[in-house]
């Protein structure tokens, strides 16, 4: 076998005629380093359609033997160190799926735009200035992801008519100066995220794209400041209606050739003009007076009274960078208010935590641990958890169940490729010892990124939450997330609270229906309780929120220290 014998995984990949080769973390990364490249046997499995190796620093460069693997669907090339993707990745025209986030790509190949069948493509997390031409040829592209980088605009062909299924495009975090009129030639758009770069206006025809159900222009100083203060509340609706009203009521009135008004309409249209500017004014007056009210998160700061972890020195080979709070105010019992606050967190594990490969949350109600809390490492037979509707068993146990499941889903829905699963689980494999999160009473109340404990799970009476997040990527990776968490938390704070649901009209099962009270469940704050995180000898290692914290251009949010 020559090579393979320093690459087992290769190895029985090609003797079982496997379909699929996942590499990832120190174990590889190793290897890679001391060959000085990644082993060329890997080009002659010619049967896989799934190919992912992650996780590798020292993989800075893929060789052109790739273009051998004719039959790859999904390449997933995330968070390693290349610095070019080779131009023969036109040669795999079967490709669907190109993961190539978070390594330090400065330019893509244009030999992309010949991937007919791709429809995803992540760029994100890259170095890139600009966007290859012809990605308006691969017609088939549903989602695109090209966050941050250092992108100052669009190629001039990406608003193409052909791009009819694209649904999906976030592209944060750039330097993106414009969006183009033609816009509305993005037919299928759903999801489009502009945030945080430098648009000084938002074209009207945006309003023309049927489809769109999520637009984020937070962070952005647009000329119209009237619409900024909608943008930064997260009012898509209100935007779009904005938007189609031609933006401070410039209405897109019906005019003649000569660009005056029709004969015989003048005066109707300049009524019906009038009449829309107004509409649109107090719309945005009224979004801007809900975020003033609602929007507001105070930090206690007094170091006397915060919660403290003791970070174990074991965890450092694992899982090393855990930020925390306690959050006070979250209306949970309204309507649908807690499951609403459970497929947001989902999401967020989804979009920005990678599928929980890149950081994991964890919510649990604080009346139902006991402090002090100690982050460390048990060994898989020793960690005892509850798992999140299922009896105690240990995390052997718990992970080869996961398996059994995730492997059963994949064969239901006859897939070849690794699901979602089967990447978070990925993240412990070889692993000597287990990250937990342990109670004053000897209770795992939290196994991530598997699961947290079903002992302090969050119900709809939930009052008091206390938040975790955990990754093995780094400490900003954590604060990052739980930002974002927070900001999302508020804007459903303020969602339960302008829709005055009635308590108990879900479908949770937390006990009987209750009438809402002129309480803190008719108040949307929501105030932070610092958690401080400390070494094993008292030593402060970090406190969540600090005033570096949650201090992004979030124009409908206001902090109270």
């Amino acid at each position: 076998m020559g090579d393979m014998e320093n690459w087992p995984e290769i190895e029985k990949a090609a003797t079982e005629k496997r379909r699929e080769l996942v590499l990832q973390g120190p174990t590889v990364d190793t290897r890679i380093s001391s060959e000085g490249a990644l082993t060329s046997t890997i080009y002659s499995l010619k049967l896989l359609n799934y190919l992912e190796i992650s996780q590798c620093p020292s993989l800075t460069e893929i060789h052109e033997g790739i273009k051998h693997l004719t039959n790859l669907q999904s390449l997933i090339l995330c968070r390693n160190k290349l610095s070019a993707i080779p131009t023969v990745i036109g040669s795999l025209k079967l490709l669907k799926v190109l993961d190539v986030s978070v390594n330090n790509l400065k330019v893509l190949p244009q030999e992309i735009a010949e991937l007919r069948d791709l429809n995803t493509l992540n760029v994100s997390c890259n170095s890139l200035e600009v966007l290859p031409e012809g990605l308006s040829q691969c017609t088939k592209l549903s989602t695109i992801n090209i966050s941050k980088n250092h992108l100052i605009g669009f190629p001039a062909d990406f608003y193409s008519e052909s791009l009819d299924l694209l649904s999906n495009l976030v592209a944060s975090d750039n330097r993106i100066e414009e969006l183009a009129a033609d816009v509305n030639n993005l037919s299928a758009l759903k999801v489009l995220d502009l945030s945080n770069n430098k648009l000084t206006e938002i074209p009207s025809n945006l309003g023309d794209c049927p489809k769109l159900k999520e637009i984020n222009f937070k962070g952005n100083k647009l000329n119209d400041k009237r619409l900024e203060k909608m943008v930064n509340g997260c009012q898509t609706k209100s935007i779009l209606d904005y938007l189609r009203a031609g933006g401070r009521g410039k209405g897109k009135g019906k005019q003649g050739e000569d660009g005056n008004d029709a004969d015989g309409g003048r005066n109707a249209d300049k009524r019906k003009r009038q009449k829309r500017k107004e509409k649109v004014v107090d719309e945005e007056d009224e979004v801007e007076d809900l975020n003033k009210m609602v929007v507001k998160i105070l930090h206690v700061t007094d170091a006397s009274t915060a919660l403290t972890v003791s970070v174990s020195a074991e965890v450092k080979d694992v899982r090393p960078y855990l930020v925390c709070c306690v959050v006070t105010g979250m209306n949970l019992k309204p309507g649908n208010a807690l499951k609403r606050f459970l497929m947001a967190q989902t999401k967020l594990h989804d979009d920005i935590c990678g599928k929980r490969t890149i950081a994991t949350i964890a919510t649990h109600d604080m009346q139902l641990l006991k402090a002090p809390l100690v982050y460390g490492v048990k060994p898989p037979t020793q960690l005892k958890v509850v798992p999140l509707g299922r009896k105690e068993m240990t995390a052997v146990d718990l992970m080869r169940h996961l398996q059994l499941e995730a492997d059963d889903l994949r064969k239901q829905r006859k897939r070849q490729n690794v699901s979602g699963l089967h990447k978070y689980l990925q993240l412990l494999k070889g692993k000597e010892f287990y990250p937990c999160l342990v109670d004053a009473d000897g209770h795992v109340i939290s196994f991530p990124p598997i699961t947290n404990s079903d002992k302090t799970k969050i119900k709809k009476t939930t009052k008091e939450l206390f938040l975790e997040v955990t990754s093995a990527a780094s400490l900003q990776t954590c604060k990052d997330v739980m930002d974002a968490l927070i900001v999302k938390m508020a804007e459903l704070n303020k969602f339960t609270l302008e829709h005055q649901e009635e308590a108990g009209s879900g479908d949770e099962g937390d006990g009987p229906s209750e009438p809402a009270t002129e309480t803190s469940e008719t108040s949307s704050q929501l105030v932070i309780q610092q958690v401080r995180t400390v070494d094993q000898d008292g030593n402060l290692k970090v406190v969540y929120p600090s005033k570096t914290d949650l201090c992004n251009d979030i124009g409908n949010l206001t902090i109270m220290w």
